[in-house]
């Protein structure tokens, strides 16, 4: 099997590991970096996400990028640049993305027009792996192969977030707020949008027609006062937030995202947490009930757990150099897996 040859856009935390994807893959050479930060330009990708050095330094001309004619871009920025990509996919550079275009209205509408338009030139493809939800919904989808009728699907994600040393992104979803405000759903409902499209890729994938996507929110509040180190949450504001999206069929949900994220479990409210990452119920024939726990190694930090969002992305560049052009949805790709069998190769 021939080698791709991958430039890695940016280098933020799913970046980093994304990279680290790319240097340790013995399928894949790396023969750029985009560096979003003027501190990164000229420093060696393999100090960037430490690695040893391999020769390949980051940069911040994009044209010189476009003309090094890679197979694949591994795109992990947390704001995207549409002229970026666009530019990319014109010159024949299939782009695997984890970030959702949510900042200018998603993959959709006159955005989706342009990259179609883009891929058609370049003859190139974009597949979008998602963050979180991302990879949940690519096994999800297949699990749907055991059965002879689908009733409804279920996604439940439960998680201790008080590792997750951002203040914004919590106040940005009400938590340590008061109670339920238009302002607060309407933020919360923005900074979800990545659930939303999930509910729509995988209703594509099952051909479902959803007459609605519905929003659905709730807090429960902190039985005393937090203190988390970065943030403080007082008594009785917001501590743990239940969230999510209702894909419905007429009155029916047919398929469901929900999050239960907690910052502390001294809690007003009863709410049950699992161990369990992800619980998923396919009410079908068969049914199945399943729960799936990650279990990180003891020299993970907090922010390696971003490993779940990159190396998805990394693995589906194969999947996606051999799909059709264009805008690739979760039936176009199939499953990515780990190339368990070269790695081990690798290290003999």
């Amino acid at each position: 099997m021939d080698k791709l040859r991958v430039i890695q856009w940016t280098t933020g935390k799913v970046g980093k590991l994304a990279l680290r994807g790319i240097l340790d893959d013995p399928r894949l050479e790396l023969v750029g970096v985009y560096a979003w930060s003027p501190d990164k330009v000229g420093v060696d990708a393999g100090t960037l996400c430490g690695r040893p050095e391999c020769g390949v330094l980051a940069t911040d001309d994009v044209d010189a990028l476009v003309a090094l004619g890679a197979d694949s871009v591994l795109y992990t920025p947390f704001m995207a640049d549409l002229d970026h990509v666009l530019k990319l996919l014109a010159a024949g550079t299939d782009v695997v993305s984890t970030n959702l275009f949510f900042d200018v209205g998603g993959v959709k509408g006159e955005t989706k027009e342009r990259l179609e338009a883009a891929c058609s030139q370049g003859g190139s493809s974009l597949y979008v792996t998602g963050v979180s939800p991302g990879w949940i919904n690519t096994m999800v989808t297949a699990m749907t192969g055991v059965c002879r009728d689908v009733r409804a699907i279920r996604i439940l994600e439960a998680a201790d977030c008080s590792v997750y040393e951002s203040k914004e992104t919590w106040e940005a979803m009400g938590i340590s707020l008061v109670g339920i405000t238009p302002k607060i759903v309407e933020t919360a409902k923005l900074w979800m949008m990545p659930a939303e499209e999930a509910v729509q890729r995988m209703a594509h994938a099952l051909e479902y027609s959803l007459d609605d996507v519905e929003f659905f929110l709730d807090y429960a509040t902190a039985s005393q006062t937090v203190d988390l180190g970065y943030m403080t949450i007082e008594k009785g504001t917001n501590a743990a937030v239940e969230v999510g999206w209702n894909g419905k069929l007429g009155d029916r949900t047919i398929i469901q995202m929900k999050f239960r994220w907690f910052l502390t479990k001294h809690l007003n409210e009863e709410w049950e947490f699992s161990d369990d990452q992800y619980r998923v119920i396919i009410d079908g024939e068969p049914g199945l009930d399943t729960r799936i726990r990650f279990i990180p190694p003891d020299h993970w930090g907090n922010h390696e757990w971003d490993t779940m969002t990159a190396m998805p992305a990394v693995n589906a560049v194969f999947n996606v150099k051999a799909a059709r052009p264009g805008v690739l949805h979760l039936a176009d790709v199939g499953l990515p897996r780990a190339p368990a069998g070269q790695w081990e190769a690798a290290k003999a």
